[in-house]
Protein backbone atom coordinates (compact mmCIF):
# COMPACT_ATOMS: atom_id res chain seq x y z
CA UNK A 1 0.00 0.00 0.00
CA UNK A 2 2.76 2.31 -1.29
CA UNK A 3 -0.37 5.45 -1.63
CA UNK A 4 -1.27 5.62 1.56
CA UNK A 5 1.94 6.47 3.22
CA UNK A 6 2.92 8.96 0.20
CA UNK A 7 -0.29 11.47 0.71
CA UNK A 8 1.14 13.05 4.24
CA UNK A 9 4.16 13.80 2.53
CA UNK A 10 2.60 16.17 -0.44
CA UNK A 11 -0.03 17.72 1.83
CA UNK A 12 3.12 18.96 3.76
CA UNK A 13 4.60 19.95 0.60
CA UNK A 14 2.27 21.81 -0.57
CA UNK A 15 1.90 23.85 3.10
CA UNK A 16 5.05 24.84 2.33
CA UNK A 17 5.06 26.27 -0.99
CA UNK A 18 1.44 28.05 0.28
CA UNK A 19 3.54 29.54 3.44
CA UNK A 20 6.35 30.71 0.73
CA UNK A 21 4.17 32.31 -1.38
CA UNK A 22 2.02 34.14 1.13
CA UNK A 23 5.46 35.50 3.27
CA UNK A 24 6.62 36.40 -0.54
CA UNK A 25 3.82 38.61 -1.48
CA UNK A 26 4.00 40.29 1.80
CA UNK A 27 7.54 41.29 0.93
CA UNK A 28 6.25 42.71 -2.21
CA UNK A 29 3.91 44.33 -0.62
CA UNK A 30 5.84 45.83 1.81
CA UNK A 31 8.57 47.40 -0.97
CA UNK A 32 5.38 48.23 -2.93
CA UNK A 33 3.98 50.42 0.20
CA UNK A 34 7.78 51.58 0.87
CA UNK A 35 8.56 52.99 -2.37
CA UNK A 36 4.89 54.67 -2.97
CA UNK A 37 6.08 56.60 0.36
CA UNK A 38 9.11 57.04 -1.38
CA UNK A 39 7.87 58.56 -4.15
CA UNK A 40 5.10 60.57 -2.04
CA UNK A 41 7.70 61.87 0.31
CA UNK A 42 9.89 63.04 -3.07
CA UNK A 43 6.75 64.53 -4.69
CA UNK A 44 5.77 66.42 -1.26
CA UNK A 45 9.64 67.78 -1.29
CA UNK A 46 9.53 68.96 -5.08
CA UNK A 47 6.14 70.33 -4.21
CA UNK A 48 7.55 72.71 -1.30
CA UNK A 49 10.76 73.30 -3.47
CA UNK A 50 8.18 74.63 -6.08
CA UNK A 51 6.26 77.36 -3.90
CA UNK A 52 9.66 78.16 -2.62
CA UNK A 53 11.21 78.93 -5.87
CA UNK A 54 14.37 76.46 -4.95
CA UNK A 55 13.47 73.60 -7.64
CA UNK A 56 15.83 73.39 -9.99
CA UNK A 57 13.89 72.31 -12.68
CA UNK A 58 11.58 75.66 -12.12
CA UNK A 59 14.52 77.80 -11.85
CA UNK A 60 16.14 76.85 -15.49
CA UNK A 61 12.73 77.08 -16.63
CA UNK A 62 12.52 80.29 -15.54
CA UNK A 63 15.90 81.10 -16.70
CA UNK A 64 14.67 80.35 -20.19
CA UNK A 65 11.46 82.23 -20.04
CA UNK A 66 13.42 85.29 -18.77
CA UNK A 67 15.38 84.75 -22.04
CA UNK A 68 12.97 84.61 -24.51
CA UNK A 69 11.19 87.49 -22.71
CA UNK A 70 14.38 90.04 -22.87
CA UNK A 71 14.70 88.93 -26.68
CA UNK A 72 11.52 89.60 -27.75
CA UNK A 73 11.98 93.32 -25.59
CA UNK A 74 14.79 93.47 -27.50
CA UNK A 75 13.18 93.07 -31.03
CA UNK A 76 10.17 95.24 -30.39
CA UNK A 77 12.36 98.18 -29.44
CA UNK A 78 14.80 97.72 -32.69
CA UNK A 79 11.01 97.18 -34.53
CA UNK A 80 9.68 100.67 -33.08
CA UNK A 81 12.94 102.21 -33.73
CA UNK A 82 12.52 101.32 -37.73
CA UNK A 83 9.26 102.40 -37.54
CA UNK A 84 9.82 105.75 -36.09
CA UNK A 85 12.81 106.58 -38.98
CA UNK A 86 10.36 105.23 -41.33
CA UNK A 87 7.73 107.71 -40.60
CA UNK A 88 9.86 110.38 -39.84
CA UNK A 89 11.39 109.84 -43.68
CA UNK A 90 7.59 109.93 -44.82
CA UNK A 91 6.90 113.23 -42.90
CA UNK A 92 9.73 114.65 -44.13
CA UNK A 93 9.29 114.16 -48.16
CA UNK A 94 5.75 114.86 -47.70
CA UNK A 95 6.98 117.82 -46.17
CA UNK A 96 9.16 118.97 -49.46
CA UNK A 97 6.56 117.68 -51.59
CA UNK A 98 3.57 119.98 -49.88
CA UNK A 99 6.12 123.34 -50.28
CA UNK A 100 7.39 122.56 -53.49
CA UNK A 101 3.52 122.24 -54.72
CA UNK A 102 2.49 125.11 -52.82
CA UNK A 103 5.71 127.28 -54.41
CA UNK A 104 4.22 125.99 -57.68
CA UNK A 105 1.15 126.82 -57.24
CA UNK A 106 2.06 130.49 -56.16
CA UNK A 107 4.50 130.83 -59.48
CA UNK A 108 1.39 129.70 -61.65
CA UNK A 109 -0.91 132.06 -59.84
CA UNK A 110 1.21 135.05 -60.19
CA UNK A 111 1.67 134.13 -63.89
CA UNK A 112 -1.79 134.01 -64.29
CA UNK A 113 -2.48 137.25 -62.56
CA UNK A 114 0.47 139.05 -64.89
CA UNK A 115 -1.10 137.61 -68.00
CA UNK A 116 -4.88 138.75 -66.74
CA UNK A 117 -3.29 142.19 -66.25
CA UNK A 118 -1.61 142.65 -69.67
CA UNK A 119 -4.49 141.33 -71.51
CA UNK A 120 -6.47 144.19 -69.57
CA UNK A 121 -3.74 146.84 -70.68
CA UNK A 122 -3.65 145.77 -73.87
CA UNK A 123 -7.34 146.04 -73.69
CA UNK A 124 -7.02 149.89 -72.31
CA UNK A 125 -4.56 150.30 -75.43
CA UNK A 126 -6.83 149.42 -77.92
CA UNK A 127 -10.17 151.41 -76.45
CA UNK A 128 -7.57 154.59 -76.57
CA UNK A 129 -6.24 154.01 -79.87
CA UNK A 130 -9.80 153.41 -81.50
CA UNK A 131 -11.42 156.35 -79.33
CA UNK A 132 -8.07 158.57 -81.25
CA UNK A 133 -9.17 157.37 -84.31
CA UNK A 134 -12.72 157.61 -84.52
CA UNK A 135 -12.45 161.23 -83.23
CA UNK A 136 -15.56 162.86 -80.97
CA UNK A 137 -17.50 160.07 -81.34
CA UNK A 138 -17.14 158.52 -78.06
CA UNK A 139 -17.86 162.44 -76.20
CA UNK A 140 -20.80 162.65 -74.53
CA UNK A 141 -23.37 165.50 -75.60
CA UNK A 142 -24.71 167.81 -72.94
CA UNK A 143 -28.10 167.43 -72.76
CA UNK A 144 -30.36 170.80 -73.42
CA UNK A 145 -32.69 172.11 -71.11
CA UNK A 146 -35.25 174.73 -70.76
CA UNK A 147 -34.80 177.83 -67.94
CA UNK A 148 -37.62 179.31 -66.78
CA UNK A 149 -37.70 182.73 -65.23
CA UNK A 150 -37.74 182.90 -61.58
CA UNK A 151 -40.48 184.46 -60.08
CA UNK A 152 -40.17 187.40 -57.47
CA UNK A 153 -41.19 185.06 -54.58
CA UNK A 154 -39.24 182.23 -55.90
CA UNK A 155 -36.27 180.74 -53.77
CA UNK A 156 -32.76 180.66 -55.08
CA UNK A 157 -32.77 177.69 -57.17
CA UNK A 158 -29.41 175.74 -55.60
CA UNK A 159 -26.93 174.45 -58.32
CA UNK A 160 -27.08 170.51 -59.00
CA UNK A 161 -23.92 169.39 -58.20
CA UNK A 162 -24.47 165.78 -59.28
CA UNK A 163 -21.93 163.70 -60.81
CA UNK A 164 -20.94 163.95 -64.18
CA UNK A 165 -21.32 161.00 -66.52
CA UNK A 166 -18.20 158.50 -66.68
CA UNK A 167 -17.62 158.33 -69.99
CA UNK A 168 -18.51 154.81 -71.34
CA UNK A 169 -16.40 151.71 -70.95
CA UNK A 170 -16.07 149.14 -73.84
CA UNK A 171 -14.95 145.68 -73.35
CA UNK A 172 -13.29 144.52 -76.78
CA UNK A 173 -13.42 140.86 -77.42
CA UNK A 174 -11.56 140.92 -80.84
CA UNK A 175 -7.74 140.62 -81.52
CA UNK A 176 -5.28 143.68 -82.53
CA UNK A 177 -5.49 143.05 -85.63
CA UNK A 178 -9.45 142.42 -86.18
CA UNK A 179 -9.86 145.88 -84.55
CA UNK A 180 -8.05 147.59 -87.32
CA UNK A 181 -9.11 145.70 -90.11
CA UNK A 182 -12.66 147.20 -88.49
CA UNK A 183 -11.63 150.71 -88.53
CA UNK A 184 -9.49 150.57 -91.65
CA UNK A 185 -13.15 149.42 -93.24
CA UNK A 186 -15.04 152.29 -91.26
CA UNK A 187 -12.76 154.71 -92.69
CA UNK A 188 -13.06 153.45 -96.40
CA UNK A 189 -16.98 153.61 -95.60
CA UNK A 190 -16.53 157.39 -94.44
CA UNK A 191 -14.55 158.75 -96.86
CA UNK A 192 -16.55 160.51 -100.31
CA UNK A 193 -16.87 158.55 -103.08
CA UNK A 194 -15.40 159.85 -106.45
CA UNK A 195 -17.07 159.72 -109.48
CA UNK A 196 -15.86 156.96 -111.44
CA UNK A 197 -13.61 156.94 -114.48
CA UNK A 198 -12.91 154.94 -117.24
CA UNK A 199 -9.65 153.89 -116.00
CA UNK A 200 -10.49 153.57 -112.02
CA UNK A 201 -10.81 150.20 -110.97
CA UNK A 202 -14.51 150.14 -110.78
CA UNK A 203 -14.54 149.27 -114.68
CA UNK A 204 -12.41 146.62 -114.74
CA UNK A 205 -13.69 142.94 -113.92
CA UNK A 206 -14.07 142.45 -110.60
CA UNK A 207 -13.35 139.48 -108.28
CA UNK A 208 -16.12 137.60 -106.80
CA UNK A 209 -16.54 139.73 -103.58
CA UNK A 210 -15.71 137.06 -100.38
CA UNK A 211 -18.50 135.83 -98.43
CA UNK A 212 -19.06 137.23 -95.10
CA UNK A 213 -17.15 134.73 -92.00
CA UNK A 214 -19.87 132.14 -90.50
CA UNK A 215 -20.97 133.26 -87.02
CA UNK A 216 -21.04 130.71 -84.26
CA UNK A 217 -23.72 130.93 -81.75
CA UNK A 218 -21.67 131.17 -77.88
CA UNK A 219 -22.96 131.75 -74.82
CA UNK A 220 -22.06 130.86 -71.22
CA UNK A 221 -24.78 129.92 -68.51
CA UNK A 222 -24.39 128.73 -64.92
CA UNK A 223 -20.72 128.17 -65.47
CA UNK A 224 -20.47 126.40 -69.05
CA UNK A 225 -19.94 127.18 -72.90
CA UNK A 226 -22.86 126.75 -75.00
CA UNK A 227 -20.86 126.45 -78.42
CA UNK A 228 -22.48 125.61 -81.72
CA UNK A 229 -25.45 123.36 -80.28
CA UNK A 230 -23.31 121.62 -77.28
CA UNK A 231 -22.45 122.14 -74.15
CA UNK A 232 -19.01 122.19 -72.86
CA UNK A 233 -18.09 122.02 -69.37
CA UNK A 234 -14.63 122.43 -67.24
CA UNK A 235 -11.77 119.66 -67.77
CA UNK A 236 -13.56 118.60 -70.87
CA UNK A 237 -11.20 117.01 -73.76
CA UNK A 238 -11.99 119.19 -76.84
CA UNK A 239 -9.79 120.22 -80.03
CA UNK A 240 -9.61 123.99 -81.02
CA UNK A 241 -9.01 124.99 -84.46
CA UNK A 242 -8.06 128.07 -85.75
CA UNK A 243 -8.03 130.19 -89.46
CA UNK A 244 -4.35 128.71 -89.57
CA UNK A 245 -6.37 125.38 -90.01
CA UNK A 246 -4.45 124.60 -86.45
CA UNK A 247 -5.40 122.05 -85.02
CA UNK A 248 -4.70 121.35 -80.92
CA UNK A 249 -5.71 119.00 -78.56
CA UNK A 250 -6.77 120.91 -74.99
CA UNK A 251 -8.47 120.70 -71.96
CA UNK A 252 -11.19 123.24 -70.46
CA UNK A 253 -9.54 124.27 -67.42
CA UNK A 254 -11.90 126.95 -65.93
CA UNK A 255 -15.28 128.65 -67.54
CA UNK A 256 -15.56 132.53 -66.95
CA UNK A 257 -17.96 134.92 -67.58
CA UNK A 258 -17.25 136.25 -70.83
CA UNK A 259 -14.10 134.00 -71.66
CA UNK A 260 -12.87 130.17 -71.35
CA UNK A 261 -9.23 129.38 -70.22
CA UNK A 262 -8.09 125.91 -72.00
CA UNK A 263 -4.74 123.90 -71.17
CA UNK A 264 -2.92 122.48 -74.40
CA UNK A 265 -2.03 118.82 -73.90
CA UNK A 266 1.28 119.07 -75.30
CA UNK A 267 2.93 121.44 -73.46
CA UNK A 268 0.27 122.27 -70.25
CA UNK A 269 0.50 125.42 -71.78
CA UNK A 270 -2.85 128.05 -70.84
CA UNK A 271 -4.82 130.16 -73.22
CA UNK A 272 -7.69 132.71 -72.95
CA UNK A 273 -10.74 132.26 -75.84
CA UNK A 274 -13.42 135.00 -75.69
CA UNK A 275 -17.39 134.55 -76.68
CA UNK A 276 -16.28 137.29 -79.41
CA UNK A 277 -13.41 134.59 -80.99
CA UNK A 278 -15.64 132.05 -81.10
CA UNK A 279 -18.61 133.88 -82.56
CA UNK A 280 -16.18 135.28 -85.26
CA UNK A 281 -14.82 131.69 -85.74
CA UNK A 282 -11.19 132.98 -84.91
CA UNK A 283 -11.33 129.32 -83.02
CA UNK A 284 -13.58 126.54 -83.32
CA UNK A 285 -14.12 123.99 -80.98
CA UNK A 286 -14.82 120.29 -81.52
CA UNK A 287 -15.33 118.23 -79.40
CA UNK A 288 -12.84 114.66 -78.23
CA UNK A 289 -12.69 111.77 -76.43
CA UNK A 290 -10.92 111.90 -73.02
CA UNK A 291 -8.13 109.48 -74.01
Amino acid sequence: MPLATNCPIDTEDASETDIANKQDDEDYLEVKEQMYQEKLTSLKRQLQQLQEGTLQEYQKRMKKLDQQYKERIRNAELFLQLETEQVERNYIKEKKAAVKEFEDKKIELKENLIAELEEKKKMIENERLTMELTGDSMEVKPIMTRKLRRRPNDPVPIPDKRRKPAPAQLNYLLTDEQIMEDLRTLNKLKSPKRPASPSSPEHLPSTPAESPAQRYEARIEDGKLYYDKRWYHKSQAIYLESKENTKIGCVISSVGTNEIWVRKTSDSTKMRIYLGQLHRGVFIIRRRSAA
